[in-house]
């Protein structure tokens, strides 16, 4: 095609657009968006049917969502919201540059609060509702690395001191510090949520939402349009957790959720997308799940231009360039970015002729501009029907000078010079003497001053401050012994598993009058599995919409009932999602004053090795609720294999400070630790919280033997003393779980054939004995001379005679973890090794913790003390069929 060819078919094509673009204006302005949608449909069918495919986009041009003609009028002071933000970026500038000049490498993060400075105002001065009027409240997840910044505006709020803010990342200090992120634990008045292993803010914000609206349909909270705000950095929803829910919070409508992301196209170590484009990339993510997508990503000075851009071509060439060259663009000069911006073609260029080069490099981005972000976030506070994202983009290290601003090292960044003090100094207005620059002191005005009464009035039209965490819940009434009396007595007449007995008492904590409608059943998706399929006829299961259809097995007695106050959350195959529910649900009575007590049930090979991060954020945030591993133990479950065999669990708990494990045997313990747990959670009100593993092995359920209470509380307890008074020979057997039965076997064929007196103990929690023996070994080494204090395994154990031997379902260091306060050395059998395709009784025989195998520990003690002889424990191996040469099941 020759030139004036091609230049006529231009000038052609344009005049077309123009027609057309003139057709939909007038669409717009006669018909609404409604018809101008339907009428671009209509054009796609049309063109679908004529056998011509289109092509096909997920995402929208790059520009703003909303246009400036329809940016609703700034409610507040735009001059004063600029000078506390300044304070507010001072500050925490300072506080992170004076930790680490007091304590080098103490670390902190200034480049991220920076980036979202203006993101976080604006939602704090018109957005954030400590509480409606109706006595609802936000819930918000700050980003974690933005922590200074939230400690800096509470400085100026007068509710944290500069002493504490001096020891910033110094908690143990004189006079007090602040934790290096959010942590309810460290801070239980200040933080609400644990967000810096990222990833999980996101995820837990999602099932937050979602709970509320559990809570509002079952009538436990009254709906009163609070809202769930989750910030969070574009590089963090490269965390499968970020985005792996987002497509349950539009199947249920979630539009009491907000996402921000800060899109300020970097990570720790470089570009987020260097060839590529996030804000887009999330756009389409975000858009094909159902959520209203808005884009903030150029500021005011943008929109003239924008609105000059008849013919599209500043669009098409913000689209162009990748995020590695606007990260480029954002730290050169204004004459740069003139060059390789705007000169890729004439036309461009003399758009910005009447532009200088330093208002050019002075244009600012969307989320920096207080104007574009209060109509987003004011859009998405409006918007109904379905969950809000906004994608804010912004500079990384926003005004930090040259070192900082825009760079890949930003994020590590902890310290400016003193001439970029100076020019942030200046470029805020902060009211610092030069001479005094050098040690970045904080700066607070006086109470009176207009910057403090300002936020102290838009925080007192919203309801009060945030964050802020405190008990909301009143004190629950301690639950009846009538409700777990029946598991004090056994049923020989009838084999009934561990779940089992866990599903009848749930079942009846759902039917009591008084904590019944407090019960939050979580299963993903293994109700009928565990035996749980009766509770959907009793309670239902929750869907927000209903039952819109006649489920498959409606004509049996426990049909899938769904209803919209249903009970059960049946969270799909998901254990994340269940544990960020039970989160949910866990923290109800700080965030919501409703003490809502969560049962997780989960196969408890796929919790605290699945998902241990959250387990850990829930022990942050001081969560409560009883996390219930099924089908526990590495030979339990039978012919599943390798991937679903519990054997370590257990020990997976022990370092999360404030989860009590349990491993019981029997019914009756059952019922006394689930009995003692909700005193302590819900009646004192401790902040702790449970995991019980339970078996689908039936068995007779025996009686409970006297007054063990205690001792099935402390982890410990003597289940069956020997009869066998005048045998020479003795053996202390230590069994939980689901290797109970095993060790009650070898005890009775220790008696029988090698004259071996055994009793047997049940030790319900390794755990608590565990905590208990070091905190009595530590109390005796800070108090040298005082008492001596025993453990509780050592007075326990201290009259005892004979051999010690414990045998468990989980690895051998779970019984050697107590080893030190056993008053004799412990013979350990466990789990150790992977799991295998097969019956019970094989699994037992290869792990080496059946009967047999603990009759041979013990007798091996007994060689080891001298009271038997080496022979006779050789024909007891051939007697019991023991293969000494099989390989170790640690190794194969």
């Amino acid at each position: 095609m020759n030139p004036s060819d091609h230049r006529e078919q231009v000038g052609q094509e344009v005049l077309e657009t123009r027609e057309w673009l003139d057709s939909l204006d007038y669409v717009l302005e006669n018909g609404g968006p409604e018809r101008a949608g339907r009428l671009l449909q209509q054009l796609a069918l049309h063109t679908a049917r004529s056998g011509y495919r289109l092509p096909f986009s997920a995402t929208t041009p790059y520009q703003n969502t909303i246009p400036s003609a329809k940016q609703p009028p700034f409610p507040g002071s735009q001059e004063l919201e600029r000078r506390i933000k300044s304070l507010v970026r001072w500050n925490a500038l300072a506080m992170v540059m004076r930790a680490n000049k007091r304590q080098e490498g103490i670390g902190g993060h200034i480049s991220s609060f920076a980036s979202a400075a203006t993101l976080y105002e604006i939602a704090f001065n018109h957005f954030f509702r400590a509480q409606t009027p109706d006595g609802d409240r936000d819930l918000v997840y700050f980003q974690g690395h933005a922590a200074p910044g939230i400690y800096s505006r509470a400085f100026l709020e007068g509710r944290i001191s500069e002493k504490q803010l001096e020891n910033f990342r110094r908690e143990m200090a004189d006079g007090g510090g602040l934790s290096s992120y959010p942590h309810p634990w460290l801070m239980p008045n200040f933080w609400e949520f644990p967000t810096v292993s990222m990833g999980l803010g996101p995820i837990q914000a999602i099932y937050q939402a979602r709970f509320n609206r559990y809570l509002e349909n079952r009538g436990l909270k009254q709906c009163n349009q609070g809202k769930v705000w989750a910030f969070l950095g574009d590089g963090e929803t490269d965390e499968p957790e970020s985005l792996g829910a987002i497509t349950l919070a539009s199947r249920e409508k979630l539009d009491n959720l907000i996402f921000v992301v800060n899109c300020n196209l970097q990570r720790l170590d470089g570009p987020v997308r260097g060839n590529g484009k996030i804000i887009q990339e999330l756009e389409a993510i975000f858009r094909g799940a159902g959520w209203n997508v808005i884009k903030v990503i150029w500021g005011t000075d943008w929109d003239q231009l924008i609105q000059r851009d008849r013919d599209g071509l500043l669009v098409k060439r913000m689209g162009e360039l990748c995020d590695g060259q606007y990260q480029k663009l954002f730290v050169e000069s204004g004459t740069y970015f003139r060059q390789n911006f705007f000169g890729s073609d004439p036309r461009l260029l003399k758009m910005v002729e009447h532009l200088s080069d330093e208002q050019i490099e002075k244009m600012r981005l969307g989320g920096h501009d207080p104007i574009k972000v209060y109509a987003a976030y004011k859009a998405a506070v409006d918007h109904t029907g379905s969950p809000t994202v906004i994608l804010a983009k912004t500079i990384k290290g926003y005004g930090l000078g040259e070192s900082g601003e825009g760079r890949n090292i930003t994020h590590q960044q902890k310290k400016i010079n003193d001439e970029e003090l100076l020019i942030f100094r200046s470029r805020f207005g902060i009211p610092i003497a030069d001479e005094k620059l050098h040690d970045a002191p904080f700066y607070r005005p006086a109470d009176d001053a207009a910057e403090i009464q300002y936020m102290r009035e838009r925080r007192k039209q919203l309801g009060g401050y945030l964050p802020d965490r405190k008990m909301r819940a009143p004190k629950l009434e301690p639950v009846s012994e009538e409700l777990f009396k029946e598991f004090y007595t056994g049923a020989a007449d009838r084999k009934v598993s561990t779940t089992m007995v866990l599903v009848r008492m749930i079942a009846k904590l759902l039917r009591d009058p008084k904590i019944g409608k407090l019960i939050v059943p979580i299963i993903p998706d293994e109700a009928r599995t565990f035996g749980m399929e009766a509770l959907f006829r009793q309670v239902g299961i929750y869907s927000s919409v209903g039952q819109n259809y006649e489920p498959v097995d409606m004509d049996t007695l426990l049909y899938y009932k769904e209803a919209k106050d249903g009970q059960i959350l049946e969270e799909g195959i998901t254990e994340a999602g269940g544990l960020s529910e039970f989160i949910a649900a866990g923290t109800s009575p700080a965030h919501h004053g409703i003490n809502a007590i969560p049962f997780f049930v989960y196969y408890s090979m796929f919790g605290l090795q699945r998902v241990g991060d959250l387990v850990w954020a829930a022990g942050d945030q001081r969560s409560k609720g009883f996390l219930c591993g099924g089908t526990a133990g590495r030979t339990t479950l039978a012919g599943e294999g390798l991937q679903h065999q519990d054997g370590h669990s257990h020990l997976l708990a022990y370092p999360v400070p404030n989860l009590l494990a349990y491993d019981p045997a029997f019914a009756f313990e059952i019922a006394i630790i689930i009995q003692d747990g909700i005193r302590r959670m819900y009646v004192e009100q401790e902040d702790i919280f449970y995991y019980i593993t339970v078996m689908n092995e039936p068995w007779a359920q025996p009686s409970m033997p006297g007054d063990v209470r205690e001792g099935i509380l402390k982890g410990l307890y003597r289940f069956k003393a020997s009869e066998k008074k005048d045998f020479k020979l003795k053996a202390q057997l230590f069994g939980s779980g689901a290797i109970m039965l095993e060790v009650l076997k070898a005890a009775e064929i220790l008696e029988e054939k090698y004259k071996v007196a055994a009793d047997v103990w049940s030790i319900t929690s390794y755990k608590e004995l565990y905590k208990d023996g070091n905190a009595c070994e530590r109390w005796n080494i800070l108090h040298p001379g005082a008492k001596h204090r025993d453990s509780y395994v050592a007075s326990q154990l201290k009259d005892t005679e004979g051999v010690l031997v414990a045998a468990s379902d989980y690895v051998k260091a779970l019984p050697e973890s107590i080893s030190p306060w056993m008053p004799r050395p412990l013979i350990s059998l466990g789990t150790d090794g992977y799991g295998r395709s097969e019956s019970r009784a094989s699994l037992r025989d290869f792990f080496e913790v059946d009967a047999k195998h603990i009759v041979l520990a013990t007798l091996t003690g007994l060689l080891r003390d001298g009271k038997i002889k080496a022979a006779e424990v050789k024909k007891a191996i051939t007697d019991l069929g023991i293969n000494s040469e099989k390989p170790d099941p640690f190794s194969v």
